[in-house]
C-alpha cells in the first residue's frame, strides 16, 4: 500500500521505516528541509535501535522522503500524521501542528483515501481533524478519518512497533477499517515474522500482533490513559519508596513483592528521580486538562504530577546531605538523557537537577554515551566539562551522581571508580546497583528507597582526601534480626 507519513520526529520516522519494512512504499514528510536532505544521505537524526538499518535497507527503494505535504498526499491511498503536540500554556495540548498539516493534506485530497492520527492527541480530536479537513475545502466523500495511537518507547521503539503488545485502531466507517487492517496485516496475519530478514525481538514469540478495534474517541482515550496510568505507577513506587527510605526498608525488595503479584506485575516498579521526556509530563497534564473539560476533577492526576515533581527536589536534599555544602564542589553526573538507550532530554529529570546543581555553584562533569550534544544546546554553561567516558566524568569530583539507567553505568569498575573520586560517595538516582556491591568497593552508597550503604570501617572512609575533609557520616538504619 500507498503510505504518507507526515513528519518524520521519534515516531514519524520509526513508524514510516517500520511501514517500509512490512512491505508497503513509503513517503516520509517533513517541512525541515536539511532534515530530509540528512535522511536522503542516510544519516540517521536521532539515537534508536535499528533505525540505521531499517534505513540502509530501505531508504531510495520501499522508503522515500519530502518536504512536499501535497505530493505525498496525492500519491498515497493513507496518510499518517504524526506531528509534535506539545503543551500549551494552559496545560493543554497544543494542536495548531496538526490543524495546519490537515489543512495542507485538505489542498490534495482526491478520490478516497483515509487520515489516520498517531500523534498522541486529546479525545474527539478526530471530529476536529475531519471538520478542519471540510472547511480546508476537501470534498465530503473523498476521505476518511481514524486514530491509530503509538505505543513507542523510545529506546525500544522499532520493537514495540513490530512486536506491539496490541495495535488499536479507532474507525468510525468501513473504508477506515479496511484500510488499516490492509496496512496492519503482515502483523497481524504473522506473515512478517516468518520472514529472513526480520528485525529481532529478544521478548516473548509474537505469532500475530493482537488487534484491537474500537471507534475513535475510544482510541484516543486509550493512549492518554495507558499514559496517565504508567505514570501513576512510577509515581506510586516513588512515594513508597520515600516511605521505605524513612523507616530502613528496601524499596528493591518491595517491588519484588508487589511486582510478583499478576495482577500489577514489575514493569515501571523503578524508584527514582520520576518520569521525563516528551509524553508522559505532557500527557498526563494534557489528560488532566481533558478531565476538566469534561467537569471531572481528575485528582490523582494532580497527585500523580505532584509526586513526581517532589523527586527531584527530594534527590538534592539528598546530595546536599552526603556533602553538606554544594558551592564550590566539582560533581560528576552520568546520564543527561531522561532514560537510556535514547539522546531524548526533553523534559529530563537529570537536565533539571544538573541546572539546579550549577545555580548552587557547582561545577558538574558529564558524561552519556548518546545526549550529550543535545544536552550542550540546553547546558551551555561554562561549568559543565563534558567528559568522554564515566572514568574521566569521575576524575578529581567530590563525589558521583547517577542519574540516568544507561546499562553501561550498572557496570562500572567500581575499585577504579573509587580510586579516582576525591571522596568515596556515590548517589544513585536510578538504583543500578546493589548496595553491598558498592560498599565492598569502598564507597558511600546513597540510592532511593533504601539505606545509606557504608563501608567498614566506617571511620577510615568517613576521612579521606588530601585536605582531610571531615565528611557527615549518613544514618543509617539496620533492620533488627530475628531470633
Amino acid at each position: 500500500m500507498r503510505i504518507a507519513v507526515i513528519g518524520s520526529g521519534y515516531v514519524g520516522l520509526v513508524s514510516a521505516a517500520c511501514f517500509a519494512e512490512i512491505g508497503h512504499d513509503v513517503i516520509s514528510v517533513d517541512s525541515d528541509g536539511a532534515k530530509i536532505a540528512a535522511l536522503e544521505r542516510g544519516e540517521v537524526p536521532i539515537h534508536e535501535r535499528f533505525v540505521p538499518e531499517l534505513l540502509s535497507r530501505h531508504r531510495g527503494g520501499r522508503l522515500r522522503f519530502s518536504t512536499s505535504v501535497k505530493e505525498a498526499v496525492s500519491t498515497s491511498e493513507a496518510v499518517f500524521i504524526t506531528v509534535g503536540t506539545p503543551q500549551s500554556e494552559t496545560g493543554e495540548a497544543d494542536l495548531s501542528f496538526v490543524d495546519a498539516v490537515a489543512r495542507e493534506i485538505a489542498s490534495a485530497v482526491h478520490g478516497s483515501k483515509v487520515i489516520i492520527e498517531k500523534s498522541t492527541v486529546p479525545v474527539s480530536t478526530c471530529d476536529s481533524l475531519r471538520q478542519t479537513l471540510l472547511l480546508s475545502g476537501a470534498h465530503p466523500g473523498s476521505f476518511s478519518v481514524a486514530s491509530n495511537p503509538e505505543f513507542l518507547r523510545e529506546g525500544t521503539a522499532v520493537t514495540d512497533f513490530l512486536y506491539p503488545d496490541r495495535i488499536v485502531i479507532g474507525v468510525d466507517d468501513e473504508l477506515s477499517t479496511s484500510v488499516l487492517r490492509a496496512i496492519y496485516k503482515p502483523l497481524i496475519s504473522g506473515s512478517y515474522y516468518g520472514q529472513e530478514t526480520v528485525i529481532p525481538f529478544s521478548g516473548y514469540a509474537h505469532k500475530q500482533a493482537p488487534l484491537i478495534v474500537t471507534n475513535a474517541k475510544s482510541a484516543e482515550l486509550i493512549k492518554h490513559a495507558s499514559n496517565a496510568f504508567l505514570a501513576m505507577k512510577i509515581s506510586f513506587i516513588n512515594a513508597i519508596a520515600n516511605i521505605s527510605e524513612s523507616v530502613g526498608a528496601d524499596i528493591e525488595q518491595i517491588c519484588a513483592g508487589i511486582g510478583s503479584d499478576s495482577r500489577i506485575g514489575p514493569k515501571f516498579l523503578n524508584a527514582g528521580i520520576g518520569y521525563g521526556g516528551s509524553c508522559f509530563p505532557k500527557d498526563v497534564q494534557a489528560f488532566y486538562a481533558v478531565a476538566n473539560q469534561c467537569n471531572y476533577d481528575f485528582g490523582l492526576l494532580t497527585e500523580v504530577m505532584r509526586i513526581n515533581a517532589e523527586q527531584g527536589p527530594r534527590f538534592l536534599k539528598k546530595v546536599k546531605s552526603a556533602l553538606w555544602t554544594l558551592r564550590g564542589k566539582r560533581l560528576a553526573v552520568l546520564g543527561v538523557a531522561f532514560k537510556g538507550d535514547t539522546d531524548d532530554v526533553r523534559e529530563s529529570p537529570a537536565i533539571a537537577i544538573i541546572q539546579t546543581l550549577l545555580r548552587e555553584g557547582v561545577q558538574v562533569q558529564v558524561y552519556d554515551p548518546a545526549a550529550m550534544p543535545k544536552a550542550k544546546d540546553v547546558l551551555p554553561s561554562k561549568d559543565v566539562v563534558y567528559a568522554n567516558d564515566p572514568y574521566e566524568a569521575a576524575a578529581n569530583c567530590d563525589a558521583l551522581l547517577i542519574l540516568t539507567e544507561w546499562k553501561e553505568f550498572s557496570n562500572l569498575d567500581l575499585r577504579r571508580i573509587r580510586l579516582l573520586l576525591k571522596h568515596p560517595i556515590v548517589i544513585d538516582g536510578r538504583n543500578l546497583y546493589p548496595t553491598d556491591r558498592m560498599t565492598s568497593a569502598g564507597l558511600i552508597y546513597y540510592s532511593v528507597g533504601r539505606a545509606v550503604g557504608v563501608p567498614e570501617p566506617m571511620s577510615s572512609i568517613a576521612r579521606h582526601g588530601d585536605a582531610g575533609l571531615q565528611l557527615p557520616l549518613p544514618t543509617v538504619i539496620r533492620p533488627a534480626v530475628a531470633g
